[in-house]
């Protein structure tokens, strides 16, 4: 009788670290305050709502299996070609989905110090190696980033805003970056965070997308549209890339409830910009007060905030994160992302910004912060 083998995964799998999401829960009964996973505190538009409810007596049906009425919602208001635009259950699957289909054993993807885990995790899955490029002052460095490209780099990563810095490229030093990789590098400008924007200089890539052939650009809609538990997230792509995307994207990615309440949120762009504006607000109230108290802040563009705690004295980011959980109230830590002794800010609610700055405030010491 032949022996047992063991069923393994392939070589290099089990090196991966598993994404570990921010603590969304704390033990006890009562409230907790959520201010871990860069979520708006208005949720989804009503309309979102009302369109995803609606969905509840045709669950038995098969979606559009391209998610066809999502991507022309998003091309109408957009000005885009429906055809070059990929549907994805979030920009997580849709990173997946462009390392399948471009990266292979041998070949390398470079990402920046501090950018989102996942780059890492789509690039060791296919079997490629990651190379990580130096930061300055926490934001991509593009000449640091073409210094690591070999004949092997296949695709380059970019968060635009940055998660969790909150910093971001400018539009020219994106173009910059494009004109210096080779013409076969694929460049991902990963824009999640990209409606928060407001800055005269940024742009979220549609215009490089359009202008060349070998960039893409991924959104999502789990952001400023309040559709997280959705998860829906979109590709615009150049027509060669999406039809290979295509070719390897799962039927029916995108769920029907999904596509409904996505076209909805997209129709009431009332409801982002009413968050939008209370963004622009707090990010200026937040950095100022936490400033003042002692905390540094990394100028954020998106709608959170990095901040940096003392080493010394007792006031270090554990430290923090232990006395805010006796507040109720939770803040991510990112050890993982290189950065220890910091925490990650969402702007919340008027009410939860100010429960954050009073215990922020009473941990640091500090009496009569600006409010």
């Amino acid at each position: 009788m032949a022996a047992k083998r063991g069923l393994s995964p392939r070589p290099g799998v089990l090196d991966i670290a598993p994404y570990v999401p921010g603590t969304s829960a704390l033990a006890g009964a009562h409230p907790v305050i959520k201010l871990s996973s860069n979520e708006t505190p208005f949720g989804p538009s009503p309309k979102a709502v009302e369109a995803y409810l609606a969905c509840a007596q045709s669950l038995s049906r098969y979606p559009d299996g391209s998610a066809r009425p999502l991507r022309e919602a998003i091309a109408k208001l957009y000005g885009l070609d429906p055809a070059r635009i990929i549907c994805g259950a979030g920009s997580d699957e849709l990173l997946n989905l462009i390392a399948s289909a471009y990266l292979g054993p041998g070949d390398e993807a470079i990402y920046s110090r501090h950018g989102f885990l996942v780059y890492k995790i789509a690039i060791m899955g296919r079997g490629a190696t990651p190379v990580v490029a130096p930061e300055t002052d926490l934001t991509s460095d593009v000449d640091a980033i073409l210094a690591c490209v070999s004949e092997r780099t296949r695709v380059v990563f970019i968060a635009n805003p940055n998660n969790p810095t909150g910093t971001y490229l400018a539009f020219d030093e994106v173009k910059r970056l494009r004109a210096g990789l080779p013409d076969d590098v694929l460049l991902v400008l990963d824009a999640a965070y990209a409606e928060y924007v407001r800055k005269n200089d940024y742009e979220a890539g549609i215009e490089l997308v359009a202008t060349t052939h070998n960039t893409v650009m991924t959104r999502t809609f789990s952001k400023i549209y309040g559709l997280a538990s959705l998860r829906i997230g979109w590709a615009y792509c150049p027509t060669e890339i999406a039809d290979a995307l295509n070719r390897i994207r799962g039927p029916f990615n995108v769920s029907g409830p999904a596509i409904a309440a996505g076209i909805a949120a997209l129709a009431d762009q009332a409801w982002v910009q009413r968050a939008v504006e209370h963004n622009e607000v707090w990010l200026g109230r937040m950095t100022e007060a936490l400033t003042a108290i002692g905390l540094g802040v990394t100028p954020s563009a998106a709608n959170f905030l990095l901040l940096h705690f003392p080493k010394g004295n007792g006031k270090s980011a554990q430290a923090a994160d232990t006395f805010l959980h006796q507040r109720r109230i939770i803040l991510r830590r990112v050890e993982e992302y290189g950065l220890p002794d910091a925490l990650r800010l969402t702007i919340g609610s008027d009410e939860e910004n100010r429960a954050v700055l009073d215990a922020l405030t009473s941990f640091m010491d500090v009496n009569g912060a600006a409010r």
